[in-house]
């Protein structure tokens, strides 16, 4: 029998489901785990669930690398074979070694190879150590060839194409090959921690759980106070749900899933835009404070939960193969994809570690904990926006929020780590 406060909810729903017409106020049973038919959810369908027109974060670089690819746009400059030397190289070394390690230039040399005696601190390991490449007897062509455009000597190299894509002049990579030609002896580090071949392999040993750890834990309350406040149309998220440690108890395992009314991927954070639009009436724009809030109440209600998303329907399907083909699409000035750096085996760029030896491997522990607590920057990022700042990373224009190739790759690493269990909010440096 049903009690009078389950009926008051249920004719509430009724009710407002009345003014949505064929939509119902009740998104999903009160028992996630009931198998039963699924009517429509009701959600705003028509607006962007994300600020517009979108505006980059004001504290990441503000270049427009409109010129290269996105993983929306193709735009890069089709390669062309490095120009030809008139003679040997005449560069200045000493320049040459002050380009090399400028981090103002794509991150620098050493963020992929040791380069003698004069490398800077944490130099990574992506690529071969060049401390006695002057004695390998490579041509001065061969040479500016590799560091002009790398692609002339191997097509899917992950090293950026330094002249190609205009980091640096045609002078300038003389000079750079001026200071890898003075490069004979090996390098001697001082401790282990310097040599990326012996440092340490990171290990996270915070409790993400624990409040005292973890800050991201503080967007629990927060959320209840969003849950229960009542938006412009009368309602509040519990007006509907008032009972969600039992509604959503496994709910946000599924996502994220495809929405056929928008032909698209949607995750936790734009269906809680669109949902909340249409049911309480707030604006919960996608990486507010109170959107990114609610997505973690919502997975943290799921904690435990093996994920279980839909990879066999046939949007599904095509959005799990698009997903994985923009993972290796090379974008933005650095030419980039994200299998070069996330494909890895056990690699250093500079001081951070990056990969382990399968994609499985790569991610099972990633997409589970989203959103995370960013150690660095003290702030909680959903997974669009650690996506958007590795494109800006690797010099390549973000996309919004809700972009629809943001939601293809979610599905995508989710399809991979069907099983892992959700654990957040995540903590990462």
């Amino acid at each position: 029998m049903e009690n009078s406060a389950f009926a008051r909810v249920k004719a509430a729903c009724f009710s407002l489901s009345t003014l949505l017409g064929a939509m119902t106020c009740a998104a999903f049973p009160l028992d996630s785990d009931a198998q039963q038919p699924q009517k429509a959810v009701p959600m705003e369908l028509a607006q962007p669930a994300a600020a517009t027109p979108w505006s980059r974060y004001s504290d990441w670089p503000a270049t427009d690398w409109k010129d290269y690819n996105t993983l929306a746009n193709l735009a890069s400059p089709a390669y062309a074979p490095p120009p030809k030397l008139a003679g040997p190289i005449a560069g200045d070394p000493k320049n040459g070694e002050k380009l090399a390690f400028d981090r103002g230039r794509g991150g620098s040399c050493v963020a992929c190879h040791v380069m003698g005696k004069t490398t800077p601190a944490l130099p990574g390991n992506i690529g071969p150590d060049l401390s006695t490449v002057g004695t390998w007897g490579r041509s001065d062509q061969k040479l500016f060839d590799y560091v002009y455009d790398p692609r002339s000597v191997n097509p899917n190299s992950m090293m950026p194409p330094w002249g190609a894509h205009k980091l640096f002049s045609v002078q300038e990579i003389h000079d750079i090959v001026a200071f890898m030609k003075t490069l004979k002896a090996p390098h001697v580090f001082k401790d282990e921690l310097e040599n990326p071949a012996t440092r340490p392999v990171p290990v996270e040993t915070r409790d993400n759980l624990d409040p005292f750890e973890n800050d991201g834990m503080a967007a629990i309350d927060r959320a209840k106070l969003v849950y229960s406040r009542v938006g412009s149309q009368g309602k509040s998220c519990a007006s509907c749900h008032a009972a969600p440690e039992k509604s959503f108890r496994t709910w946000a395992a599924t996502m994220p899933r495809y929405e056929a009314r928008l032909k698209k991927v949607i995750g936790v954070e734009e269906f809680i835009t669109r949902h909340a639009r249409s049911t309480t009436g707030d604006n919960l724009l996608m990486q507010s404070m109170d959107n990114i809030d609610l997505s973690i109440y919502l997975r943290h209600l799921a904690n435990g939960t093996p994920i279980k998303v839909d990879t066999t329907s046939k949007d599904a399907v095509a959005a799990i193969k698009r997903g994985n083909a923009l993972m290796t699409r090379k974008i933005g000035q650095l030419n980039f994809a994200c299998l070069d750096c996330h494909g890895l085996a056990n690699k250093w760029v500079r001081g951070q570690w990056l990969a382990q030896p399968k994609r499985q491997a790569v991610f099972n522990k990633e997409i589970a904990h989203f959103p995370t607590f960013r150690t660095s920057s003290s702030e909680i990022w959903d997974f669009s926006k650690r996506v958007q700042w590795c494109n800006v990373a690797i010099r390549a224009n973000e996309l919004p929020p809700d972009a629809v190739e943001y939601g293809d790759i979610e599905l995508a690493l989710a399809a991979l780590t069907q099983g892992q269990k959700v654990n957040v909010p995540g903590i990462r440096n």
